[in-house]
C-alpha cells in the first residue's frame, strides 16, 4: 500500500490528510481538536487503523526566513509522539504558506459552489493536504 497520512499541527486543531505516493495526490480527512497540547488520540488511532499508512508527514512551521519558532517545537514533539505511538517513519516538512494556500483553495471551492461557509473547519484538513502534496512532490519523499 502506498498510503501516507499528513498532519498540520496547531495549538487548537490538528488537520489530517491522506495521500497516495503513486498519484502524488492528497485530500483532507478531518480537523481534530487539540487540548493542552494533546490531540484526540482516539480519533487519530481510528484514522490510522482505517487508512493503515506506511509513513506519516508532519508540517514544520518555520518563519519566512526558514528559521524554527515556538510552534516548531510543538510540531516536533507531536511528530516524536506519532513515531513512538505507531512505530512508523515520520517526516517533518516545511509548511510555510500552506494555510494561505488552503484558504485560497477553500475560497475557490466556495465560489464554485462546492463548499459552504459551515465547511470552514475543513481548512485545517486542507492545509494538511497541501503539506502532504508538497512532500509527495519533493525530490526525495522517502525521508
Amino acid at each position: 500500500m502506498s498510503c501516507v497520512l499528513g498532519f498540520d499541527y496547531g495549538s487548537r486543531l490538528l488537520g489530517v490528510a491522506v495521500g497516495n505516493r503513486i498519484t502524488g495526490s492528497a485530500r483532507g480527512l478531518a480537523a481534530i481538536p487539540v487540548k493542552d497540547g494533546e490531540p484526540d488520540w482516539n480519533r487519530l488511532d481510528a484514522l490510522r487503523k482505517e487508512w493503515q499508512p506506511e509513513s506519516l508527514v508532519v508540517g514544520l512551521p518555520l518563519t519566512l526566513d526558514g528559521e524554527e519558532q515556538r510552534a516548531s517545537r510543538g510540531a516536533r514533539r507531536f511528530a516524536e509522539k506519532l513515531g513512538q505511538r505507531y512505530g512508523l517513519p515520520v517526516a517533518l516538512t516545511d509548511e510555510r504558506h500552506s494555510s494561505r494556500e488552503a484558504a485560497e483553495r477553500f475560497a475557490g471551492a466556495r465560489a464554485a459552489g462546492l463548499k459552504r461557509r459551515s465547511d470552514a473547519a475543513t481548512i485545517d484538513a486542507e492545509a494538511a493536504a497541501v503539506i502532504l502534496e508538497r512532500w509527495l512532490a519533493s525530490a526525495e519523499p522517502t525521508h
